[in-house]
């Protein structure tokens, strides 16, 4: 019945469309202009993979003298040495730009996030801004890699220290770090990995927050405990190295079995939302195996994490990191972020908001501006995607199935991204050599990007009406808006809901310059606005006919997530999802994108990889996959008493600039420190009990 009932709506909305109207000639698709040169991008120190870690053990280890005081010598805290792993991960000298650094003061960000929780791999957020990234450790880290050259980006080791294959290539031997414990105490071992694994990634009614599924790891991956500390992955492709990127953040992070497992359904009478709701914001003490751990929390105010006295990371002198003794998030907007480290009441922020370039720029060229700001590569870019799913994903009404089958009309996406003036869209945002044409694909910025094999639809509003009545789409009531066929959704206007983030003043200026420019075409939009946790929810389950979204990694590194470059599994892509019970419904392009992935994540052909990568380009963008709306770069600012610092570090590549500065060995000189710390000389309680152990 679907496929009939897809037919009929196919056949309807060719009624109606004049001769000339499919005969109609577009201006012909072309490459991407040339970007503005930008002078005040930063400049990255390439350095070897091997410099920057290793594990191995110390003859002696350090901590700040108030710990051992105040803990050690009073029975509260074991000594070092038997809080340490057998062989710590220990930071190299020779890769911290400013060397071994002293202990003290905090760093003190502002976020524009609510925290909903602590159970990350239950879906619940932190509150974003570097939160997630302090607490969650993964089996392998890559936000550090944007300083390795390309042909030497395989993951960093963490909380897997090494891995090797089998002969054969299908079989991954993953060592994990033995005697690491979480920040309570109690020993990290193999059982926390598979908590994470079968209860949280593979089990159906669980969703991580970064949106981890089987297929992350490739379908039909396996996982199972060899020992405490070894795991073994089952793998159906031979040397699928790809997936090591998957193992880092934000997708193979585990939390502490030891206090999750007896509240998940599968070992209690709990829901599964009772399960996901189980440690709130107000639940302090969580352990974790990051450096700093939630100590206070007030709603609207702060977020406060103390170090973490288990922490199991040194430098090469033995001294146990963290360097700095407390982070701070503040509660308020993201705007005022980038505000506050202007001012020097912030200590770091992302700059991606363009609307502050200008100003955040004069400021930081003043002779005592308290903060530095660099700019990175344009590798933020926002685009337009289509829900894809025509069989059943999200339960669609009936004006939402034919809007699905007009996304997958390819005249009907190439009317839309030929009604979009990029350039005005951009000018919107900021003026200035910041922003670029961006059709789609990858960013710019990414290593992977090639203007040749990127296919252009350049702004021509008549052109796009012809490609709109291509499609079957006209105006019969007059009201400026065109209307589906009679028969299908009843002959109205065709209305189209876009999804968008209401945390982020870009977000919703690209969202409102989309409409208007939409409405010249003749579609009506209506905006979903909506903070980011109800916009993921609403992502995630399917229901919206369009979505605004921020590039992610696999666009902006590629060989990070790249599964969720196309539909290879049914959980996959952003917005062509399958339903409960089905497949992924792919259109024909579609499975050459699907192919396309599949091998780049099974070849470790440099060249073929690159080759792989301007075919995808090429298909995605001439089939118009997704719309790019604009791209820009983004600027690092962070207050000038703070080293350690690497240059060139991009705010967004890999992961986060909070992750790519490696914040527990940034430290700040003894002259320079303040006193920031609002819980000085304390140390996380026990988990639940409300603020740090005094």
């Amino acid at each position: 019945m679907r496929t009939l009932r897809r037919i009929g709506i196919a056949a309807g909305l060719m009624l109606g469309v004049s001769i000339p109207a499919l005969n109609a000639v577009a201006s012909e698709p072309t490459v991407p202009p040339e970007p503005a040169t930008f002078p005040a991008e930063g400049k990255i120190h390439y350095v070897a993979r091997d410099s920057i870690l290793e594990f191995k053990a110390l003859p002696e280890y350090h901590e700040p003298d108030w710990v051992t005081e105040k803990y050690v010598k009073t029975g509260k805290l074991p000594p070092l040495k038997d809080r340490l792993p057998k062989e710590p991960l220990v930071f190299k000298t020779a890769n911290m730009p400013d060397g071994i650094g002293v202990y003290g003061d905090t760093m003190r960000h502002v976020i524009g996030g609510r925290p909903e929780g602590w159970n990350y791999g239950a879906g619940q957020t932190q509150g974003w801004g570097g939160i997630d990234i302090a607490l969650s450790e993964c089996l392998t880290r890559t936000a550090p890699l944007f300083q390795v050259d390309a042909k030497d980006t395989e993951p960093l080791p963490n909380l897997a220290k090494s891995w090797e294959w089998s002969k054969d290539g299908h079989k991954l031997t993953m060592h994990l770090i033995e005697g690491a414990k979480w920040s309570d105490g109690v020993p990290f071992n193999a059982d926390d990995v598979m908590f994470y694994w079968d209860d949280e990634v593979v089990d159906p009614n669980v969703s991580p927050l970064n949106g981890a599924t089987p297929e992350t790891f490739g379908v039909g991956t396996t996982l199972k405990k060899i020992d405490d500390y070894t795991v073994e992955w089952t793998f159906k492709e031979a040397f699928p190295r790809q997936y090591l990127y998957a193992m880092a953040y934000g997708t193979f992070c585990p939390g502490p079995s030891h206090i999750l497992k007896p509240q998940h359904p599968k070992y209690s009478k709990n829901t599964y939302d009772q399960f996901k709701n189980a440690f709130p914001p107000e639940f302090m003490n969580m352990p974790v195996m990051g450096a700093w751990v939630p100590v206070e929390y007030r709603p609207d105010d702060i977020i406060v994490m103390r170090r973490n006295p288990y922490y199991w990371k040194v430098d090469e002198k033995g001294n146990q990191l963290p360097y700095l003794n407390e982070l701070q998030y503040k509660l308020s907007t993201w705007a005022d972020r980038d505000v506050q480290a202007v001012a020097g009441s912030g200590d770091f922020s992302n700059l991606e908001q363009p609307e502050n370039f200008v100003a955040s720029l004069k400021r930081a060229a003043e002779k005592n501006a308290p903060a530095r700001l660099a700019f990175g590569p344009r590798l933020i870019g926002y685009n337009l995607r289509f829900n894809f799913s025509a069989n059943g994903w999200g339960n669609p009404d009936e004006r939402g199935q034919a809007l699905r089958e007009l996304n997958r009309n390819e005249d009907f996406r190439k009317a839309v991204t030929m009604a979009l003036n990029r350039k005005a869209l951009g000018d919107s945002l900021v003026k200035g050599p910041f922003t670029a044409i961006y059709p789609g694909g990858f960013s710019s910025g990414t290593s992977f990007y090639d203007r040749k094999s990127t296919v252009y639809y350049p702004f021509d509003l008549e052109g796009a009406k012809a490609e709109l009545a291509k499609a079957g789409l006209k105006d019969t009531d007059g009201d400026g808006f065109v209307n589906f066929p009679a028969g299908t959704a009843g002959g109205k206007n065709v209305e189209i809901v876009v999804l968008v983030n209401n945390d982020y003043t870009t977000d919703k200026s690209l969202a409102e310059g989309v409409v208007a420019q939409m409405e010249k075409l003749g579609l009506r939009i209506v905006l979903n606005g909506v903070n980011g946790t109800q916009r993921d929810a609403a992502e995630y389950s399917g229901r919206f006919d369009w979505l605004i979204r921020r590039n992610d990694t696999e666009l902006t590194s590629v060989v990070q997530n790249t599964e969720q470059l196309a539909p290879v599994g049914p959980k996959t892509s952003w917005n062509h999802r399958a339903p409960e019970s089905g497949e992924v419904d792919l259109m024909p392009f579609e499975k050459d994108l699907v192919d396309i992935v599949n091998k780049f994540v099974s070849t470790q052909d440099n060249d073929q990889r690159a080759s792989l990568m301007k075919d995808f380009q090429k298909i995605s963008t001439e089939h118009v996959y997704n719309v790019g709306l604009t791209e820009y770069p983004g600027a690092l600012i962070v207050n000038k008493r703070f080293s350690n610092i690497p240059q060139g570090t991009p705010i967004f590549m890999f992961n986060w600039a909070e992750d790519s500065i490696i914040r527990e060995r940034v430290f700040v000189a003894a002259d320079k420190q303040g006193k920031y710390e609002l819980f000085p000389q304390e140390l996380p309680g026990k988990p639940g009990e409300k603020g740090p152990m005094d």
